[in-house]
């Protein structure tokens, strides 16, 4: 048994009411809506960009969707 399971608050699953009981619990799967959802795409880069953003770690792929929203926006 697990050290933190105390059985006076754990549910009785051995009644048959249980089922009913956690029916109506929601259930969220997935990620959260957003206002302004990302769209996935196929776009070829260079192996030199590539590298650059994947050299700084995670999150390459937003790098390079910030770089982009720069370039607009200096435009």
């Amino acid at each position: 048994m697990a050290k933190d399971f105390d059985p006076d608050t754990a549910p009785d699953l051995s009644r048959d009411d249980w089922p009913e009981k956690f029916a109506t619990v929601a259930v969220r799967r997935g990620r959260p809506p957003v206002a302004r959802p990302k769209v996935s795409t196929t776009i070829r880069l260079s192996q030199d960009v590539i590298d650059h953003f994947r050299a700084g770690g995670r999150g390459w792929q937003t790098r390079i969707d910030e770089a982009l929203r720069e370039w607009i926006g200096s435009r």
